[in-house]
């Protein structure tokens, strides 16, 4: 089986996978040297009309709703081409932040039109990688060769389009969809000219069995990890540890640039606030350190977010199937490595005694970490991807379903064990047949789509009128860009549109 590469790119009507959606797809094949294979892909989605999308998602993109609804195809319609036509056996899916945030789009793309969510990433040789992480520790440990850009503050930054810009590569649409892809073979290229040892190296890590093998609680060793979580003033880079078992089947792992002895002190309240973590941090950090900072969401639905507290990870689980960026210490003997990343061996060696002369604290970080929700409650059936897996017998009738045209779905009612997936069925009617629908059956999806309108028109409206708001007073957005005009009438008039569809 011949491996391909797809670099692939979404631009989404906001940040939630359960609560927001596609509006377009993108994507090139190359061979597994970067040549280009036909020709690019490029897909506008229709969206649907229970959705309202973030004003800040469709400044950022500048596609409209309308746009996908003249020109886009509905999610079945995509669904079916993506597995028919892109994510074919022996693909690698790559994409830049798309473990944690394309693919999980995907997932519920897939979900949503009755495909499997995960075969797409695994059967038949395929498999996926992130280069958003591989760009943080070529960055921390071999940035030789490669300009890395800062923001105008001085502080390191991995953002694709000043990537770009500081290493002469054509980029001029950032936020379309097909311009970001075109960029990312662009640094992966980079990468794997100037670094190809190290490129090939964690090329071969995405795979979860070569990460098993190097971390795990039977064999405890120190490793090099980069992660988001992890501070930028040290490259998002650190020497992380394997602490205690974490949920399916993962591991939580302590950060060694902190001494436990430190900071647990004197005081048992010192502990119980470390254990704590911040308040509404997810189940990946367990214990954190906090730090102020100004930052908002790329996007966020209620404008732009105040200061708020940043936590920095003491223990936080890695994810073996989330492609996470990690290495043998051996590496930081080349280049500086120690140094680059700001730790030296004295203090990973006291580090390391401090957190082995604490046995009960892996136990207890686990116990917290099996407390928390892994996943919010999900409102419907749309949302609750991740509620359970399917029966067998549900398998077999999910594939009857995506078979089916909009003249044999009126007449198909099957029935399902699952619970969840006789309103996903009429979810998946209304948006891609809806001439499949009965009476009873618009009824009761109209009584649905107002409802989730409802529940989305509030941070809507007022995200338009902080919008509306710059706009007049002719002030740019925290991404430096006035607000467009245009793009705020038609979101005005779609949001009207909602409010007396033609039925």
């Amino acid at each position: 089986m011949k491996q391909t590469f797809f670099f692939y790119d979404l631009e989404t009507s906001g940040l939630s996978p359960r609560e927001d959606r596609i509006m377009q797809f993108a994507g090139i094949r190359t061979d597994t040297d970067l040549n280009q294979i036909g020709e690019p892909v490029n897909l506008l989605v229709k969206l649907g009309d229970d959705t309202l999308p973030s004003p800040y998602a469709i400044m950022t993109t500048g596609i409209t709703p309308q746009q996908t609804l003249q020109d886009g195809l509905t999610e079945a319609e995509l669904a079916h081409y993506l597995q028919d036509e892109i994510f074919t056996p022996g693909t690698c899916a790559i994409g830049y932040n798309s473990v944690r945030f394309d693919d999980e789009f995907m997932r519920h793309l897939f979900w949503r039109c009755f495909y499997d969510p995960y075969e797409w990433q695994w059967q038949d040789g395929r498999s996926r990688w992130d280069l958003l992480d591989i760009v943080r520790l070529t960055r921390a440990l071999r940035p030789e060769g490669i300009n890395w850009p800062v923001t105008e503050d001085g502080k390191a930054t991995n953002r694709l389009e000043l990537l770009t810009k500081e290493n002469g590569i054509s980029h001029e649409h950032a936020h379309d969809a097909l311009s970001d892809v075109e960029a990312l073979i662009s640094v992966t290229k980079l990468i794997k000219e100037h670094q190809p040892q190290l490129y090939d190296y964690l090329f071969e890590m995405r795979k979860k069995q070569k990460i098993q093998k190097l971390i795990n609680l039977d064999d405890k060793k120190p490793f090099v990890y980069a992660s988001g979580r992890y501070s930028a003033d040290h490259e998002k880079t650190t020497i992380a540890f394997p602490l205690a078992p974490a949920r399916n089947g993962n591991v939580l792992v302590f950060d060694l640039r902190y001494n436990l002895d430190e900071l647990l002190g004197d005081s048992s309240e010192q502990e119980n606030s470390i254990l704590a973590g911040p308040v509404g941090g997810s189940a990946e950090t367990v214990g954190a350190s906090p730090v102020t900072t100004g930052a908002g969401d790329r996007y966020p639905r209620n404008g732009d977010s105040p200061a708020r507290t940043t936590f920095f990870p003491i223990v936080k689980e890695l994810a073996y199937n989330k492609c996470p960026a990690v290495a043998p210490l051996g590496v930081l003997e080349k280049s500086d490595g120690w140094q680059k990343i700001g730790i030296t061996r004295e203090q990973l060696e006291k580090n390391l005694k401090s957190l082995l002369s604490h046995p009960d604290f892996a136990e207890k970080m686990r116990e917290q970490h099996e407390n928390q929700p892994e996943w919010p409650e999900a409102p419907d059936p749309e949302s609750a991807l991740y509620d359970g897996f399917l029966p067998e017998g549900d398998r077999i009738r999910c594939n009857a379903v995506r078979n089916a045209d909009a003249t044999k779905l009126a007449d198909f009612h099957p029935t399902f064990t699952d619970q969840r997936l006789p309103e996903l069925l009429l979810h998946y009617k209304a948006k891609n047949y809806p001439t499949s629908l009965a009476e009873d059956e618009v009824k009761k999806w109209n009584e649905y789509r107002i409802a989730r309108l409802t529940r989305q028109s509030s941070s809507f409206a007022k995200a338009m009128q902080d919008l509306a708001k710059l706009s007049a007073e002719n002030k740019p957005m925290k991404n430096g860009n006035l607000p467009d005009p245009f793009l705020l009438e038609e979101l005005s008039l779609y949001y009207q549109s909602l409010q007396n569809p033609d039925y």
